[in-house]
């Protein structure tokens, strides 16, 4: 418990008690996650109401909104970007009172293109809202992680899509004869718009309190003609909720789902039309139907594209992963237009570049990634041509940018190590968690983390794969990289040592002494 707050400042939030509130949480999402193991599903239920009851919570939901999320700066129909500090202590005292009642406002609703030249709407919740969906996400995800069956990989903790790629090699290598097999490509029309609103309910394991809640939530979200279909696009919970929609698809027949992407595997004797029957049938009664277009059987031999990879047999029986044409085009578009514009000088081209190239070899590094093309060889060379030409620029210092601006990543590939079975973040065994969550990195933040035994340097706690670690020198010099000066952290850690003053004085204090530790649930990019 934490004691009477009288400062509503930058000061009083550092110093709430993170580490205890995350440890308090995780505690009671365990609770949740064996009993409905069990089968306990009354338990179940009555942790959750002390999820939604919990102060650790409460706090860790805003924090996440407020402070973690990506889409923190997006504001919802009250165009609040963001919230001061006091505004977050008065947010607390919101839930505490309305967690089980909660009124949902409405959506902003920004259009997004797709590929195929249509547009799909992404529906932006309140900041609040946002705020009680995450409590609502702490108490729902450990009781279907229980549930959730071992080939849906998206937007699951502890699982990613190299896990759908290292079961695509699994299934289609040359020692379980992968040339013979054919793949259907399924594609669902329209997914997150027409799921049904009672298959949700249904199969949602929640108190009445919390039931009424993502009813309201789902009601904010519906589309005209649409009133009983439909998750909101861009809240916190949607995703939770689609993977509580489709789950079960995967027993139809041997297949991998990332979320509303599926590739389903078939032998020689399979019949393609009695999957695809059974697969219908799944969706009719979630209010969803195939798209025909999309949706195609394609010989191995032929060639497929999944997640932003392509996956092809050779003739061989060899089996490849490379990055699909339609990625490497999408990412060559973002560097070459850094490139190209006159805005920027080389140095802070390089800067840009730099986080989007490994961003995209981390994403890549289980794939072929050798010759010209993948290595980004032409890329490096225009980019070096390009340095050259600047102002104060020689071939020595356009060299040097250039190799800073496409850093290196090595990749192994179909090295990858899928999670054993059924396991969950949620079961405890946080020592298999942590060491394999280590291994999402490389280099330097390696070695810290091997000598930090898989913990934060200064709360001591395991990293998940939902935290992001940033590697913090610990002279302040940026330019000493030597190992005994290196230190992996938490993101938030990371934060509040850096925050500088001004940054503070924005939000009506001045930040000083030691950070309290923050640890992170976004998903780790590396």
């Amino acid at each position: 418990m934490i004691g009477h707050i009288e400062k509503f400042d930058s000061e009083s939030w550092k110093n709430l008690p993170w580490k205890q509130f995350r440890r308090s949480l995780f505690r009671l999402q365990r609770r949740v996650y064996k009993a409905v193991c069990a089968g306990d599903m009354r338990k179940a239920r009555s942790l959750q109401k002390l999820i939604l009851k919990s102060l650790a919570a409460r706090f860790l939901a805003i924090r996440q909104v407020t402070q973690l999320n990506a889409g923190k700066k997006t504001a919802g129909i009250d165009g609040k970007l963001a919230l001061t500090f006091k505004e977050r202590f008065e947010l607390e005292e919101q839930l505490r009172l309305k967690a089980t009642n909660w009124k949902h406002k409405g959506l902003r609703e920004i259009p997004i293109p797709k590929k195929d030249g249509t547009t799909r709407m992404l529906k932006v919740p309140t900041i609040s809202d946002r705020a009680w969906q995450c409590l609502a996400k702490y108490a729902l995800e450990p009781a279907h992680e229980a549930t959730f069956h071992a080939r849906s990989y998206g937007f699951r903790p502890g699982r990613s899509a190299h896990c759908a790629q290292k079961h695509l090699f699994d299934n289609l290598n040359s020692r379980v004869k992968g040339y013979q097999k054919r793949v259907i490509e399924l594609d669902i029309k329209k997914c997150f718009d027409r799921i049904n609103h009672s298959t949700i309910m249904e199969n949602l394991i929640a108190p009445s309190g919390l039931k009424l809640g993502i009813f309201r939530c789902l009601k904010t979200g519906t589309n005209v003609g649409f009133p009983e279909q439909g998750t909101p696009q861009g809240g916190v919970a949607s995703p939770l909720l689609a993977n509580i929609a489709l789950n079960g698809i995967e027993k139809i027949h041997n297949s991998v789902r990332y979320a509303d992407d599926m590739i389903y595997i078939l032998k020689p004797k399979d019949n393609a039309e009695e999957i695809l029957s059974k697969v219908k049938e799944f969706l009719a009664a979630r209010g969803m139907e195939i798209s025909e277009q999309k949706t195609k059987i394609t010989a191995t031999t032929d060639g497929f594209d999944f997640l932003g990879w392509n996956f092809k047999v050779q003739k061989n029986g060899k089996f490849r992963s490379r990055p699909s044409e339609d990625n490497y085009k999408a990412f060559r578009k973002k560097v070459k237009a850094i490139i190209n514009c006159s805005n920027y000088g080389a140095v802070l081209k390089a800067k840009k570049i730099a986080p989007i190239v490994r961003g995209w070899r981390n994403y890549h590094r289980y794939c072929k990634m050798d010759g010209a093309k993948n290595s980004l060889w032409f890329m490096n060379n225009r980019a070096f041509k390009v340095f050259n030409k600047e102002p104060k620029q020689n071939k020595h210092s356009a060299r040097k940018l250039t190799e800073k601006a496409f850093p290196t990543v090595l990749y192994s590939e179909n090295k990858f190590i899928n999670v054993k079975g059924n396991k969950s973040p949620f079961d405890g065994d946080l020592s298999y968690w942590s060491k394999r969550n280590s291994k999402l990195y490389y280099g330097d933040i390696y070695k810290a983390l091997l000598k930090q035994n898989h913990s934060c340097y200064y709360c001591e706690q395991k990293f998940s794969s939902e935290e992001k670690l940033h590697l913090h020198h610990l002279d302040g010099n940026h330019n000493n990289w030597k190992q005994d000066n290196l230190v992996a952290i938490h993101e938030s850690c990371h934060d509040y040592k850096h925050m500088s003053k001004a940054k503070a004085k924005s939000f009506g204090s001045v930040v000083r002494g030691k950070p309290a530790c923050h640890d992170l649930t976004e998903r780790c990019g590396g």
